[in-house]
């Protein structure tokens, strides 16, 4: 008798999550921290595959690869989660990266395509320039706009170019002011 059921194969999903303003920017200096929604960003660093950075943004959140003596439970919960993760970081300047990191270059392509055919799971990709590139290569699987009740009126914008049409998935209430949506290329 022939078993015919067949392996599937599962493969990586490559998601672009970023806080951004209602007009559309992101800069997380400019925006209010809420401890729910932290404590969400904690939660969602412990669910990951890894993370995708390209160069500015890996150099920003290397911050969190050292202990600062004056972080709270949360920074230092935020902390582990994010040391724990494998890291990829884009970069065609930067020699080396820090611990539990690996540099990408060459084909970006190919790249990622490696990387989503390698695991299972969901890799966040941070950075809008980075996300500009992997949506231009089709690369992008899922968007996840976290909107916070700002007007910055001026500053780098959660999309760094023309996007795909996108499908609403699902809308949330995290914490008491942000809402994340969700969407995926249509």
């Amino acid at each position: 008798m022939c078993d015919k059921r067949r392996r599937v194969n599962h493969m990586a999903k490559i998601i672009f999550a970023l806080n951004q303003s209602l007009d559309g920017f992101v800069d997380h200096m400019a925006l209010q921290r809420d401890p729910m929604l932290f404590l969400h960003f904690i939660e969602d660093v412990r669910g990951l595959t890894g993370i995708l950075y390209g160069r500015r943004m890996y150099e920003t959140m290397r911050y969190w690869d050292e202990d600062h003596f004056e972080w709270d439970a949360q920074e230092r919960e935020y902390a582990a989660a994010w040391q724990s993760k494998p890291k990829w970081v884009v970069s065609g300047t930067l020699k080396s990266v820090g611990p539990n990191a690996s540099l990408i270059e060459g084909d970006l392509s190919a790249a990622i395509r490696g990387l989503k055919a390698q695991h299972e799971g969901d890799i966040e990709v941070a950075g809008p320039e980075l996300a500009h590139s992997l949506t231009e290569l089709g690369l992008v699987d899922e968007y996840r706009l976290y909107i916070h009740p700002v007007v910055l009126g001026h500053g780098k914008p959660f999309f760094a170019g023309p996007r795909p049409p996108l499908r609403l998935v699902a809308s949330d209430r995290i914490g008491e002011q942000v809402i994340r949506l969700t969407y995926v290329p249509a």
